[in-house]
């Protein structure tokens, strides 16, 4: 991603740094001085990212090679929002300054913004937002066509135990993601070409099954969810009837 395609510095403005800054009279851009903010273009995001000890506690469920790269950061600006390029429709950009995000681990450019370890991303690489210190469920917001979904608990216990009543070892299937729960928050749904949302195929409180691998975990308030893709969605199921009583 080109610097002059993603920000354009332009006069001072209010944002989450800049306020900081401006009281030391200079603001920079990678180790270099700039006449002013910065202001994304599009639907570029700057994120001030999080330490990983305050991404930790705010929920996230990080491997062990990404524990040196948090995702979830402090929106601290926001592009208007990206040209449809087929209708020039506007997609306005769901995300705004103030705001926190959670983010794919490879996603957008870093840099150096007023001293600060910062990130550029687009609208289309954030899986949730929410306002507050941490995250909670009744602040989360699953972007566009993101699902919130609650996991199978049973899924977590010690022991699993097959169709055929075969009990497996927890060990055995260390690499088997769960890939059913219950949905616990759901996006506006799918962006159409004309700037609309298409009706989400499923709502909360239903039971699915989703894609082996396609979701992206999430620890929130002591309990563990999975953000997929509506389209990553296979299937909903009726509940068993131990778990309606």
């Amino acid at each position: 991603m080109a610097p002059a395609t993603a920000w354009v510095p332009l006069a001072p403005q209010q944002n989450s740094i800049s306020r900081t800054t401006r009281l030391n009279g200079e603001m920079t851009l990678d180790g270099m001085e700039i006449r002013g903010p910065i202001t994304p273009l599009g639907n570029n995001i700057l994120v001030k990212v999080k330490d990983t000890l305050t991404a930790s506690s705010g929920g996230i469920l990080l491997p062990d090679q990404a524990k040196e790269r948090p995702t979830e950061g402090l929106v601290v600006t926001a592009g208007p929002g990206k040209l449809h390029p087929y209708t020039g429709v506007r997609i306005t950009n769901p995300i705004k300054e103030g705001v926190s995000v959670l983010y794919g681990k490879f996603d957008g450019r870093p840099v150096e913004y007023n001293g600060d370890e910062c990130q550029m991303i687009r609208d289309d690489d954030v899986l949730l937002y929410y306002t507050g210190v941490t995250m909670k469920l009744d602040s989360v917001v699953p972007v566009r066509d993101y699902v919130l979904i609650e996991l199978d608990e049973k899924l977590g216990k010690d022991q699993l135990q097959t169709s055929s009543g075969v009990v497996i070892a927890q060990q055995v299937m260390k690499g088997a993601n769960p890939c059913e729960g219950i949905v616990a928050k759901v996006g506006e749904g799918r962006l159409a070409s004309l700037g609309n949302f298409s009706k989400p195929p499923v709502k909360v409180g239903d039971s699915v099954k989703f894609k082996d691998y396609a979701g992206n975990e999430v620890m929130i308030e002591g309990k563990q969810y999975t953000l997929v893709k509506m389209v990553n969605i296979l299937s909903t199921m009726k509940k068993p009837k131990d778990a309606e009583e």
